[in-house]
């Protein structure tokens, strides 16, 4: 039976408990009256017993079937919020093999940046953020790509190197770095973000995904924002490491072919 016809059912069985208890005091007040109205008349002691009986056994069928139908109405809850999870994690899975289908969809590296760029504002939801490569010559993280710089001034020129202060210490360490505002406070900085998520190819960092501020309408990270930077961890630094190769590989390849050409051209 799939999870619609579950509903429907529970809510069939919610109606027709609600008509038949209906019923049950409808017929309890019409006894009542007539109890009411036997006892002002002559009438045998055991008629009013057995009327007394009645009204007192549909009572407790009474009490019986509004347990039950509250029992019901709590299962039916329940059953819809898990419906409402499903739905929830249904959406969650599509967002993210979308993700990561439009990260490896492209060698443009530009592209590459730009896909990543709108996954951390349309799926993390985030209005401040920057990412962050790391040059190995240097040792330097360097922001190639950044969002909000009206609400977090600086953000378009990070920059550090590895193993200095929270940034530098992702990058070396490769874990992910958090706030929680609830717990710890004190203000968002350059250096001390909402979230630092390390780029990393295995156990290589390549870069950092760092979160500033998120959209109005999104109070805090869920369950699969984890995901997605899980995601953007390993699938999105394979985007960014391979088509940075091809750029460069496709750079040498233009340079080597104009000098041929030059040398066909002079010859």
């Amino acid at each position: 039976m799939s999870e619609e016809q579950r509903a429907e059912k529970f809510l069939e069985l919610f109606n027709k408990g609600k008509e038949f208890t209906e019923e049950l005091l409808r017929e309890n007040q019409r006894l009542r009256y007539r109890l009411a109205a036997l006892e002002t008349e002559s009438v045998a002691p055991e008629e009013v017993q057995r009327l007394r009986e009645q009204i007192s056994q549909l009572t407790e069928e009474n009490r019986r079937i509004q347990q039950r139908f509250r029992e019901v109405e709590e299962e039916n809850k329940d059953f819809a919020n898990r419906y409402i999870e499903i739905e929830e994690q249904n959406n969650n899975l599509a967002n993210l093999y979308v993700a990561s289908y439009q990260l490896h969809s492209t060698l443009d590296f530009r592209e590459v940046i730009q896909i990543v760029q709108e996954i951390i504002i349309n799926l993390v939801g985030a209005e401040a953020f920057a990412i962050l490569l790391l040059d190995e010559k240097t040792n330097e993280l360097k922001a190639i790509a950044y969002e909000g710089e009206d609400v977090m001034p600086g953000v378009d020129a990070i920059s550090t190197r590895l193993g200095e202060g929270v940034l530098g210490t992702v990058a070396k360490t490769g874990e992910s770095y958090y706030v929680n505002q609830d717990v710890e406070g004190g203000a968002i900085t350059i250096d001390k973000p909402l979230a630092a998520v390390p780029l990393k190819i295995k156990e290589h960092v390549i870069g950092l995904i760092v979160i500033y501020k998120l959209l109005q309408q999104k109070d805090s990270f869920s369950a699969v924002d984890y995901e997605l930077f899980s995601l953007l961890a390993a699938h999105a630094a394979t985007a960014i490491f391979s088509s940075k190769l091809y750029s460069q590989s496709e750079r040498k390849l233009n340079t080597i072919q104009s000098f041929l050409d030059l040398l066909t051209t002079t010859s």
